[in-house]
């Protein structure tokens, strides 16, 4: 049976016959893979996917995270279906082989990651920040810490996110007030407190890399005094080993719509509540040079949007499979002419008005999809086109896409799966169909629900 997941015709079609990434073998980077290869990652991805991501998709929202003293918990599905992908190798399919990267094309592994978006974008949610994290400190960390910290991630024993935001200041990063005082030994202690950290804490992993914007002494004002540091939730010793828990304390869970199995946290920075080295503040490392935080931390936030629009391209993906499958088999009714009271009844697709739906969701579906791999292609080529008018045409366009890769998806997609609740919710006495899907804009809900009976399909939308 064909996967309701994602459709592997249209992928093989967008990546060979569209964006030919078959020719960028051709290129150094890619020379030891092969279309096989590609369709290798591509199968492995979807039976991982399917087999141990989609599973628990409705139970991690039906029981999402919850605080048990200072400890977060979380349904045990999510950390076994964590640890099979860490296996499968794919958290490092287009990273360098120097770091244990398959250096497959980022088209291909973007199509790979869509197939557990597409299953459970909440799990899926944990390695897309991890992964982010990682090309972070490898573009701009040093050596010690991408040994330190990068390493274990790309072996699934570490996690990353990103802390930006502050429950005062919200988007507005020239706001943010978390410090950093400098230390004798070159470290740092960061006080402050950062607002909807998703991944911010969970016993998932072994630990947690925080990537903190904070302020040194001294600093300018707004965002050009802003500087990035890597803090982790516990500290790791020259060894690789673990230590003292950091000063880094959860102070709640946030609850998010279409994402209830992503811990989504409340944390805060250096209140004394654990004293590495004896006394409060949170250790953190300096990545980079001081105050270019928020230009290091923009590598990780334009991954983080296109993987945010690839996240709402697959649920509204998945939602128009399943609603097509839906519409195949569900009877109801008789075509406009049909005269006879007597005569079976169709099946709802061949009404003029769910085709016309279903068509509606094909179109914004699959042109999303496309929208999201052609930005994954640009970056093959703005990294690896042999000539460097190329390179920089290719990165001029990405810049311009990424929003839109992130924001049309978005709309659209949940366009799609409004459009897919309706087509699959016609009243009859023998079905229920409950579809709920989630805005990136706005955290709304909206369900269409039928008469009471035996089937009940579930979609969630992006955030």
């Amino acid at each position: 049976m064909p996967s309701t997941l994602l459709s592997r015709r249209d992928l093989d079609f967008l990546l060979h016959d569209w964006l030919r990434v078959s020719h960028l073998v051709e290129r150094p980077r890619y020379a030891e893979h092969s279309r096989e290869t590609f369709d290798d990652a591509l199968d492995l991805a979807e039976r991982v996917a399917t087999d141990q991501f989609a599973p628990h998709n409705r139970a991690a929202d039906l029981a999402e995270p919850t605080i048990d003293g200072n400890r977060v918990r979380t349904i045990p599905q999510i950390e076994a279906a964590l640890r099979s992908f860490a296996e499968t190798g794919l958290l490092t399919a287009a990273m360098d082989d120097s770091v244990g990267g398959l250096q497959l094309p980022h088209a291909v592994a973007a199509a790979c990651f869509a197939w557990f978006q597409a299953a459970n974008v909440a799990t899926s949610a944990y390695p897309l920040l991890t992964l982010g994290n990682a090309n972070l400190l490898l573009a701009h960390g040093s050596a010690e810490q991408v040994d330190t910290y990068v390493r274990p991630m790309l072996e699934g024993r570490f996690f990353g996110t990103m802390c930006l935001s502050e429950p005062h200041a919200g988007s507005s990063l020239a706001d943010i007030v978390t410090r950093a005082e400098p230390q004798p030994d070159g470290t740092y202690r960061l006080f402050g407190t950062k607002m909807w950290i998703s991944g911010g804490d969970h016993e998932l992993a072994e630990n947690i890399v925080h990537l903190v914007l904070a302020r040194m002494p001294g600093g300018p004002p707004g965002v050009k005094g802003i500087s990035l540091f890597v803090v982790p939730k516990v500290l790791v010793g020259p060894d690789g080993s673990l230590g003292e828990r950091n000063d880094v304390a959860l102070v709640g869970l946030n609850h998010k719509m279409g994402f209830r199995g992503t811990t989504n946290a409340l944390l805060s920075f250096g209140d004394g509540g654990h004293t590495p080295g004896g006394q409060p503040g949170a250790v953190g490392h300096l990545v980079g040079a001081p105050h270019q935080g928020l230009a290091q931390m923009f590598h990780m936030m334009n991954e983080a949007r296109i993987g945010v629009g690839a996240g709402a391209t697959a649920l509204g993906y998945t939602g128009y499979l399943k609603s097509l499958a839906y519409a195949r088999e569900r009877p109801q009714g008789r075509p406009v002419g049909a005269k006879d009271p007597a005569a079976p009844q169709v099946p709802i697709i061949d009404h003029p008005d769910v085709r016309r739906m279903l068509l509606a969701q094909k179109s914004y579906v699959e042109g999303a999809l496309a929208l999201v791999l052609y930005c994954a292609r640009l970056l093959d080529e703005e990294r690896t086109a042999p000539a460097d008018t190329d390179r920089e045409r290719a990165h001029l366009l990405l810049d311009v896409l990424t929003p839109i890769a992130k924001s049309w998806p978005s709309q659209w997609c949940l366009a799609a799966n409004d459009l897919a609740s309706r087509s699959s919710a016609a009243p009859a006495t023998r079905a229920t169909t409950t579809w709920s899907s989630t805005t990136a804009t706005t955290g709304s809900t909206r369900s269409t629900r039928a008469p009471t009976g035996s089937r009940r399909w579930t979609c969630w939308g992006a955030r």
